[in-house]
């Protein structure tokens, strides 16, 4: 399994954007490879994460990484699953995120922009709330789901994160 963190610099550039929105928000990092992005969301205030991830291994990399915030534990959840599975139980339990963060594998990152549009269609993901995809920089992305709108798009190296509305 190997894992493809999001570019530091890309990130930090995603979260500027993000600013404000991030503090006190319901944060949901899929396709969590090493929990970067949640970490990073939990550094700038966001009262509670879950990752999601179905990989064993990169599962026992995340919870490494979170025992260094033992302090941040009650807010942290970590989840061994695929992401569409997660958004079914989550819209089945009446959990809702103020922002979702997709980063599958390149070669399928339209799964990821199919999950993030079923965040929304199932009411995981409140309607002002936001979604962010990273895919490959090279990839065509004009036929993302139609719930989809894309509020703003960032690159970094063989990296492309866009920042998404609900349409």
């Amino acid at each position: 399994m190997p894992l493809r963190p999001t570019p530091d610099a890309l990130r930090e550039r995603a979260f500027a954007v993000l600013g404000s929105d991030v503090a006190g928000a319901r944060f949901l990092d899929l396709f969590a490879g090493t929990g970067s992005v949640g970490l990073e969301a939990l550094s700038r205030g966001a009262s509670r994460i879950v990752f999601i991830e179905h990989h064993r291994a990169a599962h026992t990399i995340i919870q490494r990484n979170i025992s260094q915030f033992e302090d941040a534990a009650k807010q942290i959840r970590i989840l061994c699953r695929t992401a569409s599975k997660a958004i079914t139980e989550f819209a089945r339990r009446g959990e809702i995120f103020d922002i979702a963060w997709a980063d599958p594998p390149f070669g399928e990152w339209q799964e990821g922009a199919s999950v993030l549009a079923t965040a929304w269609e199932k009411g995981v993901l409140k309607d002002n709330g936001i979604a962010c995809l990273e895919l490959p920089a090279q990839a065509n992305f004009e036929d993302l789901p139609p719930i989809l709108e894309v509020q703003r798009e960032l690159a970094g190296g063989a990296s492309r994160l866009l920042i998404l509305g609900k349409g």
